[in-house]
């Protein structure tokens, strides 16, 4: 039976990243996606959907979760809030959305579970995070600990973050090596049409490119 990894990729670039990295790796890809009413969720719902075509998933599961919406307190879920443009911020953003990655792998530690998956993996990354508490490898490891003390006693699954120590600009030279399609990858919080250019994730993606010394294969307004 092939050995299966179920891989939450939000269309991004870091996500999509581990999602060929775990099929390099020789697993059998389930791709989960969550549309949790995010400025851009048309946006990185269609580049999910054309990643996993280009990667070939045996099997991708789309998530829709309203509560994020009601609850608010985040930039990229309430409307309300400005996007940030001023440069990354020191501490906790206002782009935090409230325990997300916990949220996330909740689920999909029941997906994994009911596909047999042994690996759920996960683009977390510490350094470059922009200080999301939830992205850090301390967490990862304990919500590890938890999925197996919670599931039934043949599950035993693993929590894979292979760019948790990485840098932007080595993620964007390892998806060079792996022939990633960067250009179908989405990392803007404002804008769904072209990248605004000066958000938190603009500013760590194309800051990322620039290092890598790599063009940003996706257009932008600024």
């Amino acid at each position: 039976m092939n050995k299966k990894a179920l891989c939450i990729m939000s269309g991004g670039m870091d996500s999509t990243l581990v999602a060929y990295i775990m099929r390099a790796q020789g697993y059998e890809i389930i791709a989960l996606h969550f549309n949790y009413g995010q400025r851009t969720v048309i946006k990185e719902l269609s580049c999910f959907r054309e990643i996993c075509e280009e990667l070939g998933v045996c099997e991708k599961y789309e998530i829709d979760l309203d509560f994020f919406k009601t609850i608010g307190a985040s930039a990229l879920t309430d409307h309300s809030i400005d996007v940030p443009t001023q440069g990354i911020e020191s501490g906790v953003p206002i782009t935090y959305v409230p325990f997300r990655n916990g949220i996330f792998l909740s689920i999909a530690t029941a997906i994994a579970e009911k596909e047999g998956c042994e690996v759920i993996a996960i683009g977390v990354v510490e350094e470059d995070s922009s200080g999301y508490p939830d992205c850090r490898e301390t967490f990862i490891g304990a919500f590890e600990e938890a999925t197996n003390l919670g599931t039934k006693e043949t599950t035993h699954i693993r929590i894979e973050m292979p760019l948790v120590h990485l840098k932007k600009s080595q993620i964007v030279q390892e998806a060079c090596k792996l022939d990633v399609p960067l250009a179908l990858t989405w990392s803007c919080y404002k804008s769904e049409e072209k990248a605004c250019g000066v958000c938190d994730s603009c500013r760590l993606r194309l800051r990322g490119f620039d290092l890598a010394g790599e063009k940003d294969p996706i257009a932008y307004a600024l």
